[in-house]
């Protein structure tokens, strides 16, 4: 997104990865907010734990409409415990069709033990063909690294934290401040 002369600057996204290996799933993401060509935060917390812990998430885009989302999806969860992939479809069609939601710009990787997912305002539900996906900024540099990683001997987070570290070294929209959540998944 880029400063567009008839508007105020844009906010800029983000990198999360999300890895599903050996027994696990990881989704991190970095915490840098930039506004412009100016970082106004390095700490933002964009992953975070959803339906009592059993889900993970992670956003990029416009914060307010990330945590409207997170909110939205909460409530999709509590109506249908324990189905992931009912909520988010439920999520994305209501995303599609809201006046309000509609004009919401993120994008958010979820998992729980069994399904991971990227959701997007353009009606997507999509579940990756390996185990990795990202999104944001850098998320093509993470995606690129954790897939060149992924046959490695390293587990799920290392790849995590290993590909970060090189997306934030290569997109000037991602740092090092990372926030990792983990679960176990249904074939450890």
């Amino acid at each position: 997104m880029a400063h567009d002369s008839n508007g105020p600057p844009q906010m800029h996204a983000t990198t999360i990865l999300m890895v599903r290996k050996g027994g696990r799933v990881v989704i991190g993401g970095d915490g840098q907010v930039s506004l412009g060509q100016t970082i106004v935060k390095g700490n933002a917390r964009k992953v975070r734990r959803l339906a009592k812990g059993s889900v993970i998430g992670g956003f990029a885009g416009a914060t307010a409409d990330a945590f409207t989302l997170f909110e939205r999806l909460e409530a999709k969860l509590e109506q249908y415990p324990g189905q992931l992939t009912r909520a988010c479809v439920e999520l994305t069609k209501d995303w599609r069709t809201d006046r309000y939601l509609r004009r919401l710009e993120a994008m958010m990787l979820v998992a729980d033990k069994d399904v991971s997912l990227l959701l997007s305002g353009a009606g997507d539900v999509l579940e990756p063909e390996s185990g990795v996906m990202a999104i944001g900024s850098g998320g093509n540099y993470a995606l690129a690294a954790a897939r060149a990683l992924e046959d490695s001997g390293h587990d799920a987070e290392d790849i995590v934290r290993r590909a970060m570290r090189i997306a934030a070294e290569i997109c000037v929209y991602t740092n090092g401040n990372l926030v990792i959540e983990t679960l176990e998944t249904s074939d450890s």
